[in-house]
């Protein structure tokens, strides 16, 4: 089946200024792109570039908080849940404005334990209910913890847990093949045991978060168990390119 993959223009592209890799990514083939952190800019800018290059935002995350101190999101983090909502909002503002499907909600880097965790629920059950009536999707992504060992959650049948309890159709699982394969393995039973909570898959090679074509994961077996699955929706490229994002792009010719 034809595959919309979304350019992650957090990782790709990132020897140009944040903008021009929209232009990059045009130049390159890619109709989609999805970032991590576009708040620098304002959403009328935003909105200039993308028509511009005819190129589509599919999503984006909140704000991570001050990486400085270690912060990577607010969701889970008790005490913070005004800067938590302040982050959303400002996440959901921007997403309704730029057309993204989906908004990555970010835990942040605190101890898994059941303050944090009533925290985090409570704070997905209040950002769901914001952005219900939209065709905006929240997903929670589990990162594994060699990369980010302080991270809230790290496993993907920790957070279909989460899902389960929150209870609401518009939040679901963020499914990083490289963050699960890293963790878990067993992608293709995992994506079948998960088929319902998906709301959004990306994809790069393990161990080296590089272009999908190395590594122990077999990209054509992934997207056939996609396939198996019915996933339809977009396919996130959150990797590192080896080195210039163009060279790097052959593997790609067999799925467009």
């Amino acid at each position: 089946m034809p595959y919309r993959f979304t350019a992650n223009i957090a990782f790709m592209f990132a020897d140009r200024p944040f903008l021009d890799r929209i232009d990059a990514a045009k130049a390159a083939g890619f109709d989609f792109v999805e970032c991590h952190f576009p708040y620098e800019f304002s959403i009328e800018r935003l909105k200039e570039r993308l028509a511009k290059a005819q190129v589509r935002l599919t999503g984006l995350n909140t704000q991570p908080g001050d990486t400085a101190k270690g912060e990577w999101g607010m969701a889970a983090v008790p005490g913070r849940e005004q800067q938590f909502d302040a982050d959303f909002d400002q996440a959901l503002r921007y997403a309704k404005a730029l057309g993204a499907s989906v908004i990555h909600v970010m835990a942040g880097n605190v101890a898994h334990d059941d303050r944090s965790r009533a925290t985090y629920v409570t704070n997905l059950r209040k950002a769901a209910d914001k952005a219900a009536g939209s065709d905006i999707t929240l997903v929670l992504e589990p990162l594994n913890n060699r990369d980010m060992p302080k991270y809230f959650i790290a496993r993907s049948d920790d957070i279909v847990d989460v899902l389960k309890e929150i209870d609401r159709p518009n939040v679901k699982l963020l499914f990083d093949a490289y963050h699960v394969q890293v963790m878990e393995g067993d992608l293709t039973k995992r994506l079948e045991k998960h088929k319902p909570f998906i709301g959004h898959v990306q994809i790069a090679a393990v161990p080296s978060r590089a272009e999908p074509d190395e590594g122990e994961v077999s990209l054509p077996g992934l997207l056939k168990a996609l396939d198996a699955i019915g996933y339809r929706g977009f396919i996130g490229l959150e990797y590192k390119p080896r080195a210039r994002t163009e060279d790097g792009l052959g593997w790609l010719a067999a799925y467009r």
